[in-house]
């Protein structure tokens, strides 16, 4: 894509400089490009471990895997929330949370299996870990929250790049989804009783997911 310069700069009554736009226009396209590539990497990783646990165990850890990227108003609210210059190059230096990958499991052991799986390739590099299972959050929220760093080979040599994962399994991810759009459509915060409400659907969730984890084991024992 090519810009004629003389025509933008002819049609410029705020005076923005034009070559500098378009250096960060270019910049955040590239950003999106690198950041898009380490997803794959991830997703690829994934699909791998979860083929080789069919071959070995005969069953699939994980039932889905979503991704996606930060929005442009959204990177722009959490830079400017620090005080930090919105340009391609903050972004790579401040945001570990650009590219997000959604691991769904079937049960608690599987998060951990695959948690574990994925800190066995030595290009990976755990930078942290937030365990929501062990350590729900106050609303009840559950999941294990990975940031890590994946190498993405470019023309112009290997880029290190932060991905965040959170692994959860089904019913986790279902209380999170509605809980998500309670919030989203309520104006303002939620009240007390329906914060408690939520967080007692959260425990039962948990019941749940304990339950058919020692279900699974006990039919695997008769098998």
């Amino acid at each position: 894509m090519e810009f004629d310069l003389s025509v933008i700069n002819r049609n410029n009554p705020y005076n923005i400089d034009i070559e500098k736009f378009i250096e960060q226009f270019y910049g955040f396209i590239q950003i999106n490009h690198l950041y898009d590539s380490a997803i794959r990497e991830i997703e690829t990783k994934l699909e791998i471990i979860d083929n080789e646990f069919q071959s070995t165990f005969k069953r699939n850890p994980i039932h889905n895997i979503q991704s996606r990227l930060k929005s442009p108003q959204s990177i722009a609210q959490k830079l400017a929330k620090k005080n930090i210059p919105i340009t391609a190059e903050s972004i790579l230096s401040n945001l570990h949370d650009m590219a997000g990958v959604r691991v769904i499991c079937h049960y608690i052991d599987d998060i951990y299996a695959v948690a574990n799986f994925l800190s066995l390739h030595d290009d990976i590099q755990l930078i942290k870990q937030k365990d929501y299972i062990k350590n729900p959050k106050p609303s009840g929220y559950r999941s294990l929250h990975l940031i890590v760093t994946v190498p993405v080979f470019l023309s112009t040599g290997k880029k290190i790049v932060p991905v965040e994962i959170q692994i959860r399994t089904m019913a986790m991810d279902f209380w999170a989804s509605l809980e998500h759009q309670l919030h989203y459509k309520q104006s303002s915060k939620v009240s007390d009783d329906i914060a408690q409400e939520l967080r007692m659907c959260a425990e039962t969730i948990n019941d749940t997911d304990i339950k058919m984890q020692s279900l699974y084991e006990r039919i695997n024992k008769i098998e």
